[in-house]
Formats: structure tokens, sequence, C-alpha cells
């Protein structure tokens, strides 16, 4: 299994990006997604979730209003686009997955993780 996520970079603040995460190995109609990002000298953190069967999507609080999860089952890939961006978003985006029928914040549920994509927003 390979979570292969990418589209991160500079931005300036109150930009947006839209990371994406290429699985292959599994199918992710199949799973539940999730990204989580952890800036230097932080814990690792969720920023978003989205239901197996695509229905069902769950944001941080500290980033809701500015996030939206999808998935392209034909593509088998997740995306994240993020706008508004803040200098405190700085950190690298992890795709995750995780075999339930249900969303999960908690990163030790997933079974699946990328090798990440590093945001850096500039003020």
């Amino acid at each position: 299994v390979q979570l292969q996520a990418s589209g991160g970079g500079l931005v300036q603040a109150g930009g947006s990006l839209r990371l994406s995460c290429a699985a292959s190995g599994l199918t992710v109609s199949s799973y539940g997604m999730g990204w989580f990002r952890q800036a230097p000298g932080k814990e690792r953190e969720f920023v978003a979730a989205i239901s197996r069967n695509g229905f069902t999507t769950y944001y941080a609080d500290s980033m809701k209003g500015r996030l939206t999860i999808s998935k392209d089952n034909a593509k088998n890939a997740v995306y994240l686009q993020m706008n508004s961006l803040k200098p405190e978003d700085t950190a690298v985006y992890y795709c995750a997955a995780v075999q339930s029928i249900s969303l999960s914040s908690v990163a030790e549920r997933y079974d699946y993780w990328g090798q990440g994509t590093l945001v850096t927003v500039s003020s």
C-alpha cells in the first residue's frame, strides 16, 4: 500500500493550496481517509476526514470553514482544498487510510500513512 501526498509548497498568507493523495494497493472507496499535519516541534494533529462512502466529512475546529476534503473514486485519490491559509498552518501534511465504516480523527486508528507534503505559509 502506498499513499502519495503532493501539492504542498510555499504560499502567502490568505492564499490557497490543493493537496492530493494518490493511493495504490488499496481502494479509497473502501477506506475512510484522513489528513493530519505536524508542525516543527509540535505533535501530529488531525485536520480532516472523509468517510468510506464519501458522504460524511469532519474537520478540525482550527481550520473549519477553510477546508474541503473530497474523494475521486475513479482516480483512487483524496484531495484537501485549503483556503485562507495562515502562517500557523505551516506543517507537513500527511494523508492516511483507515479500514472503517466510519471516519476518525484519531491518528492511532489509521492503518496506512503517506510520506507527507510540506506546506509553508509566509506572512
